[in-house]
């Protein structure tokens, strides 16, 4: 079965126009459950038949999964995977049926993400210092806030995405779907500020003099210099574009510098901004489209209302609620 897994990634890639963050997932998941299945049938992975890939197999790797520890939602995801690769196996005739619609999704826990409040995101975005990489911090605080990106769409973004004039922001979602996003005027300000700082930092960056070693430092030099060719919005110190590690670690940072909340990530930050949307009467439609959520059930498990604004609510709007 290793040949029609990387077919099937290929699949993807090609027919899909998923990330390749998302075919590592599924190469990763796939590849567990192959591993799985040639265990219990006491055969190589390369030798599975796609017979073998039935409800059993599958049951059974998803109690291996769950006797690990592993959260249900991990093995919702693997289940997932599991059915879009075996639907894949029967349009293309290697598979009769469709054994991954014969087991239930596990019923996941409803967990709500960590954000900040109003005030505790004040305090947050107010944290960088004043220096051209605080300015630059700075400015990513204000447009995580102020637009509700995802880590990936703020790290991806180009100088040219951005409409100072118009405050708005494409975004470059899952799925290569483009969205235009708005954002408010300390968000422009701040990134007006950041701009000229920018300037400096690309200006200053050092060059990448000596010898090739080597074909992974030439990889490394040819990519650097597609990256900046397109021009990328938020560098480093060596005028480079900011990796999702990077810009992940600076945002814990000033988070721990402002508060004693832990598990605070730019994720955070997201589900802050759809969620003070919310308190303040925003339509949950609209909210879905400014995140680029797909389906609206999506947006329902971002965004919360806590059990004193719901009584709040009912005491207002209810006509015998203060009788």
């Amino acid at each position: 079965m290793t040949t029609e897994l990387k077919e099937f990634l290929r699949f993807l890639q090609l027919n899909r126009n998923v990330s390749p963050h998302t075919v590592r997932a599924y190469e990763s998941d796939l590849s567990q459950f192959l591993a799985h299945a040639a265990l219990a049938a006491g055969v190589k992975p390369g030798a599975l038949t796609p017979a073998q890939l039935d409800r059993a197999a599958i049951r059974g790797f998803l109690a291996a999964t769950h006797k690990r520890g592993q959260a249900r939602a991990t093995s919702a995801r693997k289940l997932a995977a599991m059915r879009t690769f075996l639907r894949y196996l029967r349009r293309e005739g290697l598979l009769a049926g469709d054994p991954g619609a014969l087991v239930p999704t596990p019923k996941r826990e409803v967990r709500m993400p960590a954000h900040l409040s109003e005030d505790e995101m004040s305090r947050l975005i107010a944290a960088p210092a004043d220096s051209p990489l605080g300015r630059r911090d700075h400015a990513i605080l204000e447009l995580f806030y102020a637009s509700g990106l995802r880590l990936s769409e703020l790290v991806g973004l180009d100088v040219e995405d951005l409409n100072l004039t118009a405050k708005m922001v494409r975004v470059l979602g899952k799925g290569g779907k483009q969205r235009i996003v708005p954002f408010n005027n300390s968000t422009a300000t701040a990134v007006r500020a950041y701009l000229k700082d920018r300037e400096l930092l690309v200006g200053q960056a050092p060059s990448r003099t000596g010898p090739p070693k080597g074909g992974h430092y030439k990889r490394v030099q040819d990519s650097a210099r597609r990256d900046n060719a397109r021009d990328p919005l938020f560098v480093n110190y060596r005028g480079t574009r900011l990796t999702v590690r990077s810009v992940d670690r600076l945002v814990r940072r000033h988070v721990a510098s402002c508060s004693t909340r832990m598990g605070i990530s730019p994720h955070a930050l997201r589900h802050s901004f759809a969620t003070h949307l919310l308190q303040r009467g925003a339509d949950l439609r609209a909210i879905q489209e400014l995140l680029g959520h797909a389906r609206l059930s999506t947006t329902q498990r971002y965004t919360h209302v806590d059990a004193a604004q719901l009584l709040a609510v009912y005491r207002k709007s209810h006509p015998r609620a203060g009788r």
